[in-house]
């Protein structure tokens, strides 16, 4: 009997919710990292009891702890556990050093963000934006890192090396922070080609390599942005979100900042078209694929100004035509009084027959369809404020 399990994490620690196939009974954990800031929680598509967590703190930098046993218990990879506590328990944030192998620009000394010994830099980073982990092997996992640039550890989180070809890649210095940072929040893989990845930056935009990260392309052609000086310009777009199908990977979906919208390419990204079609607003955070309808997508459109609900009623738009015709899915949602957001990892789908869409709230609430949309039920409230939601479909 198939069940799913819902990683959560929050501003103030990350749960682990277990539901069974008919996803009506849930079980939810005690908060693991309690008080830390869990940015993303990601399982390993191949090793159901390995998890990645990034968790950050102001008073104790940015960590990467793993789990191998399915949240039971955490570890921080290639550190002494006694020498990684302080005398509260609390795990430093020493560990997890992130390194490029070049030396210093010339007349730029490092940020407070970076050491440099002579042979290598380390940054340490306001926080790690997402974690992925590799679709074929469990101690392969990348992250993408505030300010924007991307490392790859191949031994389960023990050490990072920066993929530098994508800051190589010479429209660096155009890369401009959005409201919430200069962050590298989405990575995405082909599954049917390995050395095809996409990232996205914001405020960048898309790229993409096609030989592992040693180079980059940025794909942004066709998007729109009524805030830039120029009218095509090569990067400079507000990219919230990218979701690919694994049955077409040549088919991508955006979520842009306002003024932008919902996009779709058909060619990897090398062109966009627009396809809010009927949707309330152009402005949301996250886009997902349903996993067995290739052109089934869903997104959470939001008051531009105000990032809330349009009208505070908290509605998903469906599209079963990969975009331009939308329906509002309502039906155990709040439609009155809701003022909350729902942020662009804060949305996952499984791979049950019956595909199960959830997401979750600044407000602390994660909802499940277990009908593709059709329905909605609360899974959980009153969690502290949602910044990621995946989920694992388990055998």
């Amino acid at each position: 009997m198939s069940s799913v399990r819902v990683l959560v994490g929050t501003k103030k620690g990350a749960f682990i919710i277990t539901g069974d196939a008919a996803r009506k009974k849930w079980r939810v954990s005690e908060p693991h990292f309690a008080g830390w800031e869990i940015y993303h929680l990601k399982g390993s598509p191949v090793d159901p009891d390995r998890i990645y967590a990034s968790q950050s703190s102001g008073w104790f930098g940015q960590v990467i702890s793993r789990s191998d046993d399915a949240g039971k218990t955490w570890t921080t990879p290639g550190s002494n556990p006694e020498e990684l506590k302080t005398p509260d328990g609390m795990p430093k944030g020493e560990s997890n050093k992130f390194v490029y192998n070049t030396e210093p620009p010339a007349g730029k000394p490092l940020t407070t963000h970076q050491w440099y010994d002579g042979t290598q830099h380390a940054w340490e980073f306001k926080r790690v934006w997402h974690l992925e982990p590799s679709l074929t092997d469990p101690d392969t996992v990348y992250a993408g890192v505030e300010d924007a640039a991307l490392f790859r550890s191949t031994d389960g989180g023990k050490s990072w090396q920066e993929l530098a070809g994508l800051r190589g890649h010479g429209t660096g210095p155009k890369w401009s922070p959005g409201a919430g940072g200069m962050g590298l929040h989405t990575i995405v893989f082909d599954p049917t080609n390995p050395q095809r990845i996409y990232v996205a930056i914001s405020a960048a935009g898309s790229f993409r390599t096609d030989d592992g990260g040693a180079t980059w392309k940025a794909i942004n052609r066709g998007l729109k942005s009524p805030y830039l000086p120029e009218m095509t310009p090569e990067v400079g777009f507000c990219v919230h979100r990218i979701a690919i199908h694994p049955s077409r990977p040549g088919v991508l979906y955006m979520q842009l900042h306002q003024g932008g919208g919902v996009y779709r390419s058909d060619n990897a990204g090398d062109l966009w078209q627009e396809v809010n079609g009927n949707l309330p607003t152009d402005f949301g955070f996250p886009i997902d694929v349903h996993a067995h309808e290739p052109t089934t997508i869903y997104a959470v459109p939001m008051d531009p100004n105000l990032r809330v609900p349009p009208e505070g009623k908290l509605r998903v738009y469906r599209s079963k035509a990969g975009g331009n015709e939308w329906e509002p899915l309502t039906k155990g949602l709040p439609q009155e009084n809701c003022y909350i957001n729902v942020l662009r990892d804060a949305m996952a789908v499984d791979s049950l027959d019956d595909c199960g869409i959830y997401f979750g709230t600044t407000g602390g609430q994660v909802y499940c369809s277990p009908d593709g949309g059709n329905n909605w039920q609360p899974i959980v409230r009153d969690l502290p404020y949602v910044l990621s939601v995946e989920v694992q479909t388990l055998s």
